[in-house]
């Protein structure tokens, strides 16, 4: 059973007509006319800064090949490493930051999509697939401002979702992000997705390598430009354009890759299996201890004796191995003390000449 509160309360964003001699209509034509010839030149945006490669680019209007409608570049694999190292340099930090603060920057960006930058984002939106102004409106405006607004309900409700405390025990629950960074890959067809797949990581406290795709930048990057005028840190979400393998042989070979947000026909370098590999496991689930005092201020007894060896039973290789223990600084010389003193006891050897061996070898070298 779990306790529940209410979040904040929100609603679908309305899906506006654009008649003749609306307000919204009018501010749309404008918008359509301060990009008609032009083109946006998008950069690759690692840690905060604007960063142009030798692999230049232009997206093309798919109505009108004349007009090239940005021009960008292809991050190397260099540079893709730099944006992963630029991420994890903040994720600790934002995955500290109470997820009020995250929800309410996205709670903004949804608000300046809805007022003044809808026609910016629509009207950048329709040259790249082509779309009727209601295909966009229901899309880049109305879709995205629901994924933005309940996007952040919903975190605000899990976080206030925690189990069941009585008189003698108290339960807490901590949702916290992931420890390393997520791969988003948006398509071409739907800007409210591009910005769900980088936005819902983000949101959740995750660090994001954002790859857009070649003919959805323009929409992409006024996005990208939104959330961080919303307040998003420049080194949460990564803005990487790139070429589809590359990105995806890089960041799958990196360490730290925890996961990928993905939509589209064929995933980065997902095209050599018959199925989707669907990127969800069960991995090795290591257990944390705390430490505490009692009133007289001696340590707890869950730090002496055998608790002291759960690390170590049956070699860590089990998912009741506890991997991090968490002690106030104030304990940890006595702690530690304890430590070395129950280590010093534990017998290693083979256990089935010696039924007194605690520790004996792990599986492999692997």
């Amino acid at each position: 059973r779990w306790q529940h509160r209410p979040a904040i309360q929100v609603t679908n964003e309305p899906i506006l007509e654009f008649k003749p001699g609306s307000p919204e209509r009018a501010a749309l034509q404008k918008a359509l006319a301060d990009l008609r010839g032009k083109t946006e030149d998008i950069p690759c945006v690692i840690g905060g800064e604007e960063v142009w490669t030798p692999t230049v680019r232009y997206q093309l209007s798919p109505f009108n090949h004349a007009h090239k409608v940005a021009k960008y570049c292809y991050a190397s694999k260099e540079l893709i490493n730099k944006a992963i190292n630029a991420a994890l340099s903040a994720r600790k930090e934002w995955d500290l930051k109470p997820v009020q603060d995250r929800a309410q920057i996205f709670l903004k960006a949804a608000d300046m999509l809805s007022g003044p930058r809808r026609a910016e984002v629509l009207a950048k939106t329709r040259p790249e697939p082509g779309k009727t102004v209601i295909q966009a409106e229901i899309d880049a405006a109305a879709e995205l401002i629901d994924f933005f607004r309940f996007n952040a309900k919903y975190a605000l409700e899990l976080e206030q979702s925690q189990p069941l405390s009585v008189d003698i025990s108290t339960n807490s629950m901590v949702y916290r992000g992931l420890e390393g960074f997520v791969a988003a890959v948006s398509p071409f067809n739907f800007t409210a997705i591009g910005g769900n797949l980088a936005g819902a990581p983000a949101l959740m406290g995750n660090v994001v390598l954002w790859k857009p795709s070649d003919t959805a930048l323009l929409s992409s990057y006024a996005v990208y430009k939104i959330l961080l005028e919303a307040g998003l840190p420049p080194n949460v979400v990564q803005f990487v354009p790139s070429d589809g393998p590359e990105f995806g042989d890089t960041v799958t070979s990196s360490e730290h890759f925890c996961g990928l947000n993905f939509t589209g026909s064929v995933s980065e370098n997902l095209d050599r299996y018959r199925n989707s590999p669907r990127l969800a496991g069960g991995t090795g689930l290591s257990s944390h201890l705390f430490g505490g005092c009692r009133a007289e201020g001696a340590a707890s007894p869950l730090l002496r004796g055998e608790r002291l060896r759960i690390p170590v039973r049956f070699g860590g290789q089990k998912c009741s191995a506890c991997s991090r223990l968490y002690a106030p600084a104030s304990l940890w010389p006595h702690i530690k003390e304890k430590l070395l003193e129950e280590h010093g006891k534990i017998k290693v050897g083979d256990p089935t000449q010696d039924f007194g061996t605690f520790f004996s070898a792990v599986i492999d070298d692997k």
